[in-house]
């Protein structure tokens, strides 16, 4: 079971009108959110940075933040972002066969040389002690500008904090959540694990 019970939904307002977003991203609010909200300060801070850093102000798409999501929480571990992230990418458009190779984005056909230096910018960064080095920087800018690599450093670094906090709470995984990392992530031995409920 988690370390921490997510509240009711209806328990704290105010983080119940911000989750709002994540009925588009997710089509759920997420039980990390409700656990946060045992101090709203903390969910609605949470919320209002989810979406400041989601938010589009450049060419990196969606779908890209949400698969430099999936490719920061494999490189943790943590199996509750996987789901998360791959199930957020299928809904804001990424390609099928994006999300049925996304193991393989080095590569696989599917994926653009600018999305693979997003991706490797997110696997590095992702990495203890970070591998973010002068290669990665000169990719990254044959195909971005600086905006555009703030705006991917804030999804791995709120992915980063998210990681750290589902792993460490064991939060339960959310049925539909399940279900996208078993279609998208199960041939490659994807595993709700501790994020079960029981098994904590």
């Amino acid at each position: 079971m988690a370390l921490v019970t997510p509240l009711s939904a209806e328990h704290d307002l105010e983080t119940k009108e911000l989750a709002e977003f994540f009925n588009e991203t997710l089509g759920f609010c997420p039980n990390s959110v409700l656990t946060m909200q045992r101090r709203p300060a903390i969910s609605k801070a949470f919320i209002n940075l989810n979406k400041a850093v989601m938010a589009n102000e450049g060419k990196v798409t969606s779908a890209l933040k949400r698969m430099i999501a999936w490719v920061s929480s494999n490189a943790t571990g943590c199996r509750y972002c996987q789901a998360h992230a791959i199930r957020a990418a299928e809904r804001y458009g990424a390609e099928q066969e994006q999300l049925d190779n996304i193991w393989e984005y080095k590569t696989h056909a599917a994926f653009s040389d600018a999305e693979r230096a997003a991706l490797d910018f997110s696997l590095a960064a992702s990495m203890v002690p970070n591998a973010v080095d002068a290669k990665i920087k000169e990719e990254l800018y044959k195909y971005w500008d600086e905006g555009e690599i703030v705006e991917m450093l804030g999804v791995i670094s709120l992915f980063g904090y998210l990681n750290r906090w589902n792993d460490s709470m064991g939060t339960t995984l959310e049925e539909d959540a399940i279900d996208s990392g078993n279609q998208f992530l199960g041939k490659h031995g994807f595993e709700v694990g501790k994020h079960d409920g029981s098994k904590y």
